[in-house]
């Protein structure tokens, strides 16, 4: 089954992310205490565990749950195979997809491998349209895609 293995929140920019044991998500905002939470349309982002076990196996050390800044961490979904404009009910939230992949970072441990970054085509961002809680154990159903 499709689910969140983590909630994880960032206070102040640059610094990690550290998971919490549930997210209030704000509709049109993000999780609430996050410093990339705002307007706009990356207000949550979402990462597959299967893609942290694919960086993993290239041989980057010490990576865990949180690392890349997602704000949920899902298994058992291919998130980055769904179109932008997919909802999702998480928990007792609604969000849209609102884009895939991004640039990565020019100091990426990976791309110093020679190895193509996963985040470039497997992290997912988001907005949220139907406020409420979200924390691990929670289901993901897609309504549309």
């Amino acid at each position: 089954m499709a689910g969140i293995i983590a909630v994880n929140i960032i206070e102040k920019k640059g610094e990690m992310t550290h998971p919490i044991e549930k997210g209030l998500f704000k509709e049109g905002y993000g999780l609430v205490g996050d410093a990339h939470a705002g307007k706009g349309n990356r207000q949550v982002s979402l990462f597959e565990s299967e893609s942290i076990e694919k960086i993993r196996n290239v041989g980057v050390k010490g990576l865990c749950y949180g690392n890349f800044a997602e704000n949920l961490t899902t298994e058992g979904i291919a998130l980055h195979r769904l179109p932008v404009g997919s909802r999702l009910k998480i928990g007792e939230a609604i969000i849209e997809i609102t884009q895939v992949g991004k640039e990565c970072y020019l100091d990426c441990a990976i791309r110093e491998q020679g190895d193509e970054c996963v985040l470039q085509r497997e992290v997912v961002f988001a907005k949220v349209l139907t406020g409420g809680y979200i924390k691990p154990g929670d289901g993901i159903e897609v309504l549309k895609n």
